[in-house]
């Protein structure tokens, strides 16, 4: 399977770097989208491929998702080492086991706490998450015309909440989120960056609109892919297909981290 040359120029670099950090997305890079999001576990051979780059002591391997970090720790299972942000980056769990979260703004509570009543006034509620920071409505598996309906409402119902500018109104695959502005992907990638060695090699890997923050981040400074089955307009200056190309690419990183 051939690899998109930008990918291929980018692991011989690998081979040699003095330090590297590949930064991920979960849903829909590492594991395929399900109706049940607690059940959306990584497709087969990724877990094992990214021990052993985490075994192998040279790649700081870091998850940056918009789930709390609990459910990423639950779908990964015995990954030891890895380091997640969760919820955009509002949550964040050290390698070592250390958690931290950052605080919200009392101001932008109260509007989260006025969107959360307006859903269960417009009777969403059993679609709704409540997370770090935000708020989600979850549609997969919807009919066509009941997303639509749902998006509509919601859009409707949150559009004078989301217009301050301490929140953020975020369409992803699968639903709508109203959280607080910062932190955002780009912020986790940009913090990432700061605590890394200059020459360190630094590639991510994303599929959905939330994550051209943090392609947009790691502009001119490490690699960003777009893992996707189908191409759509992006920021990312590579694209593979999962799961192969996927596959094919971890396998190819921790070749160059063991040689």
């Amino acid at each position: 399977m051939k690899i998109h040359r930008l990918v291929d120029e980018f692991l011989d670099r690998l081979r040699t770097a003095s330090a590297s950090a590949l930064l991920l997305d979960y849903d829909g890079t590492l594991a395929p989208f399900q109706t049940d999001r607690l059940t959306a576990y990584p497709y087969p051979g990724v877990v094992t491929i990214l021990d052993r780059i985490l075994q192998s002591g040279k790649t700081r391997v870091v998850v940056i998702s918009g789930r709390p970090v609990r459910e990423i720790q639950a779908l990964v299972g015995p990954l030891t080492n890895l380091e997640i942000w969760g919820a955009h980056g509002f949550e964040r769990l050290l390698a070592d086991g250390q958690q931290m979260t950052n605080a919200i703004d009392p101001q932008v509570m109260e509007l989260l706490l006025e969107a959360t009543e307006w859903i269960r006034k417009a009777g969403l509620s059993p679609m709704v998450e409540a997370k770090p920071g935000g708020i989600a409505i979850h549609w997969r598996g919807s009919s066509k015309i009941e997303i639509e309906r749902i998006r509509a409402l919601a859009l409707s119902g949150w559009a004078g909440i989301a217009l301050s500018p301490g929140l953020k109104l975020l369409q992803f695959d699968g639903g709508l989120e109203l959280r607080t502005a910062h932190p955002d992907k780009g912020d986790a990638v940009t913090s990432i960056l700061r605590e890394s060695s200059p020459d360190a090699e630094i590639a991510f890997l994303g599929d959905d609109i939330t994550d051209e923050d943090a392609f947009r981040a790691l502009d001119g400074r490490g690699l960003s892919v777009l893992v996707r089955s189908a191409y759509r307009p992006t920021r990312a200056n590579a694209w593979l297909r999962p799961p192969g190309e996927l596959i094919e690419f971890l396998s190819q990183w921790l070749k160059m981290v063991s040689g």
